[in-house]
């Protein structure tokens, strides 16, 4: 036996990737994390960079909870009582009081009947979408969904799809409507907050045309929202884009591990739903769920974001989200508008993408350059993700880098 004749073929899929951009290449490597000072944000080092601090400026940890004293003493706490690991499944004594802790307080926090935690908010979309998706179903789903929700549907092999342009209501509207008498159900799928523009969904437009159009569909239309990028860094409380639209979708997919600080993904619905996931969702069933210890530095998480101290961090964010736009139009760089921290720099051509994050990386800056065919041919980016741990000062040196990038220096 010999991995030869194949390892050929993985290495023209790779010289093609890379033809194409998309070969992501080595990783870099975090060695170490230097404490915030000076009125500076938290540094970090890289594998390879020696002592060179860089300012990271493309974490997903948006409230900064990863490096919270209380949250990692959450942890240490949790680990010396219940170990390193759960060791087993959920149903064979693989659920300790964390997660059944965490499960309260995640359906509390969403005022939702019940809530049930997945290894993470990806294998909770490829866990959730089949078991409701059958021969008779139609899935719709905005053209600029996540990678997980793609690959949910491929997995689920529904009746039939159909794609909607992005944020289109008029186009979802036709969609639900040419379809009528096709399939006896419907599922409506779409980000809460889109991670590539930082733009959200209109849950409450979406809801209402779903309302419209559902009597002519016999088994109904299902509203499931994946907004692990909304949940902790949206909305006045931090309850994502459901908040901020004043409207919920019948099954909410979200993350543990972006503005939470930690790990794992979670959904939350009606217990009947949540019953029967339990029974039927292989990715839960057949997986070691989070350590205990993760579940319980994510309770301690939640409970920060529900306090005083969480509004604290979320209007902080809020803050810099609009500086740094604001600095971006000011330097002439065009920007997607909104309050979410994600804060894209539209530069709409490839070579001069990468050479600006090329120039960023050289000046001590992490951040991602999104190039076609990531993106589609004109909507080159980079993304810029503003965390809670970032002071007004690391926005500054941010801006003034890019303006000596424009001039030429």
């Amino acid at each position: 036996m010999s991995l030869k004749q194949i390892e050929k073929i993985l290495d023209e899929k790779l010289n093609d990737l890379k033809a194409k951009g998309t070969l992501k290449g080595e990783e870099k490597v975090i060695t170490g994390i230097i404490e915030a000072k000076d009125g500076f944000g938290p540094r970090y080092l890289l594998a390879g960079q020696g002592e060179k601090k860089f300012l990271k400026m493309n974490s997903n940890s948006y409230l900064g909870l990863s490096l919270n004293k209380d949250v990692i003493k959450a942890e240490e706490d949790a680990t010396r009582r219940f170990g390193t690991g759960p060791g087993a499944v959920r149903f064979i004594s693989g659920t300790y009081t964390p997660h059944v802790e965490l499960e309260k307080r995640l359906a509390h926090f969403h005022n939702r009947e019940s809530s049930m935690v997945f290894s993470s908010a990806y294998s909770t979309v490829m866990g959730v979408f089949p078991q409701f998706i059958t021969e008779d179903t139609l899935i719709v789903s905005d053209e600029l969904n996540h990678n997980c929700i793609i690959n949910a549907i491929r997995l689920s092999r529904p009746a039939k799809k159909a794609v909607y342009r992005h944020l289109d209501m008029t186009d979802l509207e036709r969609i639900l409507r040419e379809n009528t008498g096709h399939a006896k159900r419907v599922m409506v799928a779409t980000d809460g907050i889109f991670s590539m523009r930082g733009d959200y969904a209109p849950l409450d437009r979406i809801v209402e045309i779903c309302k419209r159009c559902e009597s002519g569909y016999e088994e109904g239309i299902i509203t499931v929202v994946d907004d692990s990028h909304g949940v902790g860094a949206f909305g006045k409380t931090g309850r994502g884009t459901e908040e901020h639209t004043n409207v919920r979708a019948d099954i909410l997919v979200a993350t543990l591990g972006k503005a939470l600080g930690v790990n794992g993904g979670y959904i939350v619905s009606t217990n009947t739903v949540i019953s029967y996931l339990r029974e039927t969702a292989p990715f839960y069933i057949y997986s070691n769920p989070i350590t205990p210890s993760e579940a319980a530095v994510a309770s301690k998480s939640l409970e920060i974001l529900d306090s005083h101290e969480g509004l604290k961090l979320l209007e902080g964010l809020r803050r810099l989200a609009s500086r740094i736009r604001e600095g971006f139009r000011q330097l002439g760089y065009e920007t997607i508008s909104g309050e979410h921290p994600i804060a894209p720099m539209m530069i709409r051509d490839t070579r001069r993408t990468s050479q600006m994050v090329k120039y960023l990386f050289d000046n001590g800056i992490l951040a991602t350059g999104l190039n076609f065919p990531v993106v589609p041919k004109g909507d080159e980016e980079i993304r810029f993700q503003v965390s809670a741990t970032h002071t007004e000062k690391d926005i500054d040196y941010l801006l003034n880098v890019l303006k000596k990038f424009k001039e030429g220096r």
